[in-house]
């Protein structure tokens, strides 16, 4: 499928330009609740249609899911996350990322994601390695936790948020004495592409949302990293977490999290698409 392959991820590359684009060139005039402190704008809204609408013209044959719309949820389907942080974006937080990933049977193959205000774009696909602006990209540190900045994702809200915020706590509590930083950057899409450009050593997430997720695990692990479920296993839109971490400090990063969901009795959540 690597030529295959290679068509679809420069379709991509395309598409989430004129999403990055309209993104710079525009600013949020409405701001609508869609759940306990979350919410969508009209750019976000405006961004997944353009984004659809330019994948069913170029490859009718495959299916879309957007975050904020829906679509096609299971096969081969495109899955689209047109602002992932939100909440950053309408405080003019420039940590904010537009994301495209391939889906072919639950597993990712293919990655693009679009950090706009950072002037950065990420791409990668099976087999074809990782890619930021055009030069690739590899995992090349830190070896050690102590020299690690570690990402967390954001504390939960609406249900299940009480068992989730109980652990990501824990994981805090564990980190704080071991890792060189711990961050809340408020995007997947952020750190999952800051670990594969070395900047941060691991990303943890306790959950597996697909539109945010699937771009940057590929991203990621074409990068080097190992990206996994609460159990270790290798992760796909199935997991209920998502944890990636550089080579490195996959073990203590595993191990620290899994500790962390054993005492609090954190299982995980189905919130994929």
């Amino acid at each position: 499928m690597s030529g295959e392959l290679v068509s679809l991820l420069l379709i991509a590359q395309a598409t989430i330009k004129h999403g990055a684009d309209y993104l710079r060139g525009h600013s949020p005039s409405a701001c609508i609740a869609k759940g306990d402190r979350d919410m969508v704008t009209d750019v976000d809204l405006a961004i997944e249609r353009l984004l659809r609408g330019e994948l069913n013209r170029a490859t009718p044959g495959i299916g879309v899911h957007g975050e904020e719309e829906g679509g096609q949820s299971s096969g081969t389907r495109w899955i689209i996350d047109p602002i992932d942080g939100t909440a950053n974006y309408t405080r003019g937080l420039p940590l904010v990322g537009i994301c495209l990933a391939l889906v072919v049977d639950q597993r990712p193959v293919l990655g693009v994601i679009a950090l706009p205000l950072l002037g950065r774009t990420y791409w990668a696909a099976n087999g074809l390695g990782a890619f930021r602006d055009g030069h690739p990209i590899r995992i090349t540190r830190p070896a050690e936790l102590a020299e690690a900045i570690v990402a967390i994702g954001d504390y939960g809200t609406g249900r299940g948020a009480v068992s989730r915020n109980a652990t990501m706590l824990a994981i805090h509590a564990a980190l704080a004495p071991r890792a060189q930083r711990v961050r809340m950057l408020g995007s997947a899409a952020v750190d999952l592409a800051l670990l594969a450009d070395s900047a941060l050593g691991a990303s943890i997430t306790l959950g597996n949302r697909t539109w945010d997720m699937a771009a940057g695990a590929v991203i990621a692990r074409e990068a080097g990293a190992r990206v996994t479920d609460l159990d270790g296993t290798d992760h796909s839109t199935t997991s209920r977490c998502t944890i990636a971490a550089s080579p490195g400090l996959t073990e203590d990063i595993l191990g620290i999290v899994q500790h962390a969901a054993m005492t609090t009795g954190f299982a995980g959540e189905e919130d994929s698409c």
